[in-house]
């Protein structure tokens, strides 16, 4: 170990090791080898894959309470040759993390997560109860839709679950976890936490951002149209006819397309499971509450009385979750997107750039799940989302102070900057078939960087 101490390794070497069972870090001026060590990561491989070889000390800081630090030891590999420099923007950042760990605001959950497991009870059993003891349609009707909420209320315990302990004891949050999201809304909670990691660490990322990557049906982006590889998916993401074609009207079908989103998440839960290349936690159990949900809600259905109504529950709870997934996108489609490697010594520019706050009043934080507060939740993801408007001041006051982007609008405008964003993608789609692609020219004359 003595000669370990006196190890120096320089930012070209360390670059140098950023390939899958070669990954090094730089926390603090201190280099570990996490080569092995990222197999058995419990926010998974892909954070340590991604931002390997280069200084990942704010979004260690981020995603890690202070008992984490202790395990590093084991992983030292040296000191980094050019000394270690801190940002100002990265100095008032940690400043924040340290004085909410005093605040006790990270460990403090809360009573609410009780409550909303109490409020996803109660819309599942309402829905159910009105599908068995009614021979009404518009009751069945009313039912599906109440099952829609249910399934975004789960999907805000799925969301926060993926980013922290909900509840204190680990063995009943771990059923919490499978009981709604596998079991009651068929989405594994295995998925949500690898995508959902990736979306973060890699925020706006149009290579790297598997929340960004959803051709054929949209781009958000012309430099989609070159086809780039997708680092999440491991597959190129062609820009052919066919996808120009649904790009081209994409601002009109986005509302369409996002009432039905949710069985992409089915497919998705489905896919990761039945790899073998990509290594999953506690895959049976995983298994399991997706089978359970896909038991027990084609029989639910299978009660209404004729295919009519089947059809129309189904569509009236698959419609009303897609206000959920309407609102995943409000946050970043409008936002600023990049082509590369993600950085780790530029955690708030990225994660201020590539977000969008929206503005509303307390008493619909229910709602947004906390997604109204967009870069206060990708600044810290640890808090808890009762926490979010507490903290919004510091947040708007360190954007201010170092010249980052807030972007903070109304629900409304929100919704007409996405379909705004489509919309002028879609335009230059269309115009890569004309012989003078006039949209693509104007952007090239007035991009920068």
């Amino acid at each position: 170990m003595a000669e370990s101490n006196n190890k120096y390794i320089s930012p070209e070497d360390l670059a140098k090791h950023n390939k899958p069972g070669d990954l090094w870090i730089s926390i603090q001026g201190k280099i570990y080898n996490v080569s092995d060590w990222a197999k058995s990561h419990p926010g998974g491989e892909l954070p340590l894959s991604n931002l390997a070889g280069q200084d990942v000390t704010d979004a260690f800081v981020a995603y890690h309470p202070g008992s984490a630090w202790q395990h590093l030891d084991q992983f030292f590999n040296g000191y980094y040759l050019d000394g270690y420099t801190v940002s100002e923007v990265s100095k008032d950042y940690r400043k924040l993390v340290t004085e909410f760990s005093k605040m006790g605001l990270f460990e403090n959950k809360g009573s609410g997560v009780y409550f909303q497991l109490f409020s996803v009870a109660m819309l599942f059993s309402l829905s159910v109860y009105g599908v068995l003891c009614s021979h009404k349609a518009w009751v069945h009707l009313v039912s599906g839709g109440l099952m829609g909420l249910g399934w975004i209320q789960s999907g805000w315990l799925g969301h926060d679950s993926g980013h922290y302990q909900i509840i204190s004891n680990k063995k009943v949050n771990r059923f919490a976890q499978i009981l709604t999201g596998n079991c009651l809304a068929g989405i594994s909670i295995a998925w949500w936490k690898r995508n959902h990691n990736a979306h973060h660490i890699n925020c706006n990322s149009l290579e790297f951002d598997p929340d960004l990557q959803h051709m054929p049906f949209f781009a958000v982006s012309s430099k989609l149209f070159n086809s780039l590889r997708s680092c999440y998916y491991d597959r190129k993401m062609n820009f052919d006819k066919f996808t120009r074609f649904l790009v081209s009207y994409q601002h009109w079908t986005f509302y369409p397309v996002m009432c039905f989103a949710r069985i992409n998440l089915f497919a998705q839960s489905f896919m990761l499971l039945g790899s073998k290349r990509l290594r999953v936690p506690n895959r049976a159990q995983e298994i399991l509450g997706l089978l359970v949900f896909w038991i027990w809600f084609p029989l639910l259905v299978s009660c209404l009385p004729n295919w009519r109504e089947r059809v129309m529950f189904v569509v009236a709870s698959f419609s009303i979750t897609g206000i959920q997934h309407v609102q995943f996108c409000l946050n970043h489609f409008s936002s600023s997107v990049y082509v590369g490697t993600p950085i780790g010594n530029d955690w708030c520019e990225k994660q201020t750039n590539g977000s969008l706050d929206i503005v509303c009043p307390p008493w619909m934080d229910w709602f947004h799940g906390g997604l109204q507060f967009q870069i206060e939740h990708h600044l810290f993801p640890r808090l808890p989302r009762g926490y979010l408007r507490k903290i919004a001041p510091l947040v708007k006051e360190l954007c201010k102070k170092h010249n980052l982007p807030y972007s903070s609008v109304s629900f409304t405008k929100a919704n007409t900057l996405t379909v705004g964003t489509l919309r002028a993608a879609a335009l230059q789609a269309r115009d890569l078939a004309s012989p003078v692609p006039k949209n693509l020219v104007w952007e090239a004359v007035h991009t920068y960087g």
